[in-house]
C-alpha cells in the first residue's frame, strides 16, 4: 500500500508534515506539482490538464495499491485524475471537490490571478520582499513557522508563472465542464474532506452535491479552515484513517 499526497498553491510538501507524523504510515510519497516546490520543466504548460497528466505519469511509476490524497490545487489534480484514470488508485480523497460543481464561482484572489495585468501584480506582491517578509505574511494565515519558511523559500518566478497559467486555464466554465465527468470518479472509493471554515472551495451545498455525484463520502472537519492539516492534523488523520479502514471491511 502507498499513500500519495499532493499539495497546492502556494505550497510545498512541508504542508503535510504534521499529518504524516500523526498517521504514522511508512508508505508515504509526497508529490510536488511542477512549480510548487519542484522545478517547472521547460515547455510545461502548467494548465490544469497538464497537471492531471503529470500526476497520471507519477502514479504510474508508484507501486500500488495507492491511496491518493490532495489538498487545494493538489485536490483538484486528484479529482481530475480519478475522473480520467480511476484505475490508478485504490482510493482517493480531496478537500476541493466543490470546485467541480456547476455553480462554483472562483474566489476573489483566483479571479485576480485570472485577470491580465492584475494577476501579474498579485504574483509580484506575493514575491515581494525577503523570505522573512513572506514568512510573516504566511504566519498571519495560521501557518506554522517551519511550514511558512518552506513555502516562502519556494516562492519565485517559476511559481508565479505556474500560478497564472494554472488559474487562467481553469477560468469558468472550464472546471464546470470538467466536472461533467464527476460520476467517473465513483469507480473508486472517494472521500470529500469538508473543512467548514474554508472560504475558497464553494458552499457546503456545492461540496456535498459534487461529492455525491463522485460517489464519495463526506467527513466534516468542523471549525477548521483551508489549512486543516496544520490547524488540527489529528482531526484530519482520524477522518482519513476511518475512511481507509472502511475499505478493508
Amino acid at each position: 500500500m502507498t499513500l500519495v499526497l499532493v499539495h497546492g498553491n502556494p505550497e510545498t510538501d512541508a504542508v503535510w508534515g504534521s499529518l504524516v507524523d500523526i498517521l504514522g504510515r511508512t508508505d508515504v510519497v509526497r508529490l510536488s506539482p511542477p512549480g510548487f516546490g519542484s522545478p517547472l520543466p521547460s515547455g510545461f504548460s502548467a494548465t490544469f490538464l497538464a497537471y492531471r497528466d503529470w500526476l497520471v505519469d507519477e502514479l504510474q511509476r508508484i507501486d500500488g495499491p495507492i491511496d491518493l490524497v490532495g489538498h487545494d490545487w493538489g485536490g483538484g489534480h486528484v479529482v481530475n485524475v480519478v475522473m480520467y484514470r480511476p484505475d490508478l488508485v485504490r482510493s482517493w480523497a480531496s478537500d476541493v471537490v466543490g470546485l467541480f460543481d456547476r455553480d462554483y464561482v472562483w474566489h476573489d484572489m483566483a479571479q485576480g490571478f485570472q485577470t491580465p495585468e492584475t494577476g501579474e501584480q498579485l504574483v509580484a506582491m506575493m514575491q515581494d520582499g525577503s523570505v522573512e517578509d513572506r514568512v510573516q505574511q504566511l504566519l498571519a494565515f495560521g501557518i506554522p513557522a517551519d511550514v511558512a519558511s518552506s513555502f516562502a523559500a519556494a516562492q519565485g518566478p517559476e511559481m508565479g508563472r505556474a500560478i497564472l497559467a494554472l488559474y487562467r486555464s481553469a477560468r469558468q466554465p472550464a472546471l464546470a465542464e470538467a466536472g461533467k465527468a464527476l460520476e467517473e470518479a465513483a469507480a473508486r472509493p472517494g472521500l470529500s474532506l469538508l473543512a467548514t471554515e474554508d472560504p475558497f472551495v464553494g458552499t457546503e451545498e456545492m461540496r456535498r452535491r459534487a461529492a455525491c455525484r463522485a460517489g464519495a463520502s463526506t467527513e466534516v472537519l468542523d471549525g477548521l479552515g483551508h489549512w486543516w492539516m496544520v490547524e488540527n492534523p489529528g482531526l484530519g488523520a482520524t477522518a482519513l484513517t476511518r475512511f481507509w479502514e472502511s475499505l478493508d471491511r
